[in-house]
């Protein structure tokens, strides 16, 4: 077996104690540790991605227990996109905390990272329903630390309402399970694959049951509607750095839809197909319209991008809801693009908020490095609003053609089109609240320090900013080969028969 699939769970999981009990008092320590742990982990996500690209399926047998009766992890071209995207996230939000000094609110936070870490790139790995409950408890644990790090009134309100809406779908999850082991009598995906092509449409009530609770819970954790009203308050709410890492979250839920509703219940398995387009495209047409009403009435820079990134879930919804290969494509490169503007965004933000000292859309005095920042925002706002030259445009115009099915191009264009309309006229008016109207204003004791008193943002605060917003760039640039990958792995996710024989192997199930 290929030890190093496991990995991604295990270094951070090793490294998380070890930060949390041993250098919970030395600060430079931890930052160390988790770094370098950042860096480790990027390299070995650069290595899984490198194995996968030849198209082999590798599985992962702890204990060397076979499937379906023992615990697999699960390697291909979207795991390991996914883990990949996990850690370059995660490496550039770890160094803006660190410069800006905010893991330094609170002794916890490099071990909570850690923790965050090995909960998402399990959930991306794992073979087994159960587990990816089991992932998501432990990123989602880690995730209620972390959002409420630095304390203060409105962060634990929002941080309750955060815990108990998942709490609430973690209970529904287990239900759902429950379910589904009953019908099926399994819980390891290549074996509910296959066992679900057996069961006839007349005996099978209970797998569609347990398919729209899953589909529940997974839009629940995707912010879809109508249960996407945690999102824009966990956001605006929790520390910067840690919205930034949490672009990432929303994309753990949609992942989860794209494998057990492709794998398990997706096109040709009789009792469901159907089922989640006819949920999942009117949901992810009405996020759309959310988050570009939510971008264009926000008074407050935080909540505004907030509703941007529930926009942007929205639109990768539109995609992945049709469930077909040309579609799947493009909504692989409008996730990977929107988990870095979404972290541009609030990278951006934070700066801006140190130096304005709030982060209400109302004219103020020119911030110290006004033109910076100004800058820095154009490029976030641009690539979330989906203008070109940045990779936002061509996710758009990827999802657009691939959408041109009479039953859905009609509502899918509209809500694009429009929405990106009114996201672009909210974001231009913010900016220009921010950083044009402020010049012709002179400061004043409510605008906080004046530029020259303002702490000036330095090199090493810029950066992971700057890099997130070549990463987009990059993705602009290199769309072509990246195209080119993301169709062999929508192949690859849609070879239902490779993907079971890949994990269950002689065994069969049996």
């Amino acid at each position: 077996m290929n030890h190093w699939i496991i990995a991604p769970v295990i270094l951070p999981a090793l490294l998380a104690p070890i930060i949390g009990f041993v250098m919970r008092y030395d600060i430079r320590l931890a930052r160390i540790a988790s770094l370098a742990g950042g860096v480790a982990l990027l390299a070995i996500a650069l290595g899984l991605v490198v194995q996968a690209a030849g198209g082999e399926t590798q599985v992962y047998q702890l204990g060397d227990w076979p499937a379906p009766f023992g615990i697999v992890l699960v390697l291909d071209r979207l795991s390991a996109l996914m883990v990949l995207l996990t850690t370059v996230l995660g490496l550039i939000v770890l160094a803006h905390a660190t410069a800006t000094g905010w893991d330094d609110r609170g002794r916890h936070f490099h071990a909570l990272f850690q923790f965050q870490l090995m909960g998402i790139s399990g959930a991306f790995l794992t073979g087994d329903v159960f587990n990816l409950f089991v992932f998501f408890e432990i990123l989602l644990i880690a995730s209620y630390g972390l959002m409420i790090h630095g304390g203060g009134r409105d962060r634990m309100r929002a941080g309750l309402q955060y815990v108990v809406i998942n709490l609430a779908g973690s209970t529904l999850f287990l239900f759902a399970l429950g379910v589904l082991y009953a019908s099926t009598g399994t819980l390891n995906i290549a074996d509910l694959a296959q066992r679900l092509q057996e069961i006839p449409l007349e005996e099978a009530a209970l797998v569609r049951v347990a398919m729209m609770l899953l589909l529940v819970v997974f839009a629940v954790k995707a912010a879809l509607f109508p249960v996407q009203f945690w999102l824009p308050g966990a956001y605006s709410n929790a520390p910067a750095p840690v919205a930034a890492l949490f672009a990432i979250m929303t994309k753990v839920g949609a992942y989860s839809i794209i494998r057990i509703h492709t794998t398990v219940f997706g096109p040709g398995i009789e009792a469901t197909e159907g089922l989640a387009f006819d949920w999942l495209f009117p949901a992810a047409l009405i996020t759309v319209v959310i988050g570009a009403a939510g971008v264009l009435g926000a008074r407050r820079l935080v909540p505004l991008i907030a509703f941007a990134v529930l926009g942007s879930m929205g639109t990768l919804m539109l995609a992945v809801s049709v469930f077909a290969p040309a579609a799947m494509t493009a909504g692989l490169y409008y996730l990977v693009h929107s988990t870095f503007a979404a972290a541009a965004l609030f990278l951006v933000a934070d700066l801006v908020m140190a130096q304005r000292g709030h982060d209400a859309l109302s004219a103020r005095a020119a911030i110290a490095q006004n033109g910076l920042m100004a800058a820095l925002f154009f490029g976030a706002a641009i690539a979330m609003a989906g203008m070109p030259p940045l990779s936002g445009f061509l996710g758009k115009l990827l999802v657009m053609d691939a959408l041109r099915a009479p039953d859905v191009i009609g509502w899918a264009w509209a809500a694009i089109l429009v929405g990106s309309l009114v996201t672009i006229v909210g974001f231009a008016r913010a900016g220009s609240v921010l950083f044009w109207k402020s010049t012709a204003i002179s400061p004043g004791p409510e605008d906080g320090p004046t530029p020259q008193e303002a702490r000036i943002c330095t090199p090493a605060q810029l950066a992971p900013a700057l890099i997130t917003l070549g990463l987009l760039g990059t993705l602009a640039i290199f769309a072509g080969p990246l195209a080119g990958y993301l169709e062999s792995t929508t192949g690859q996710l849609f070879d239902r028969a490779g993907y079971v024989a890949a994990v269950l192997g002689a065994n069969g199930g049996v």
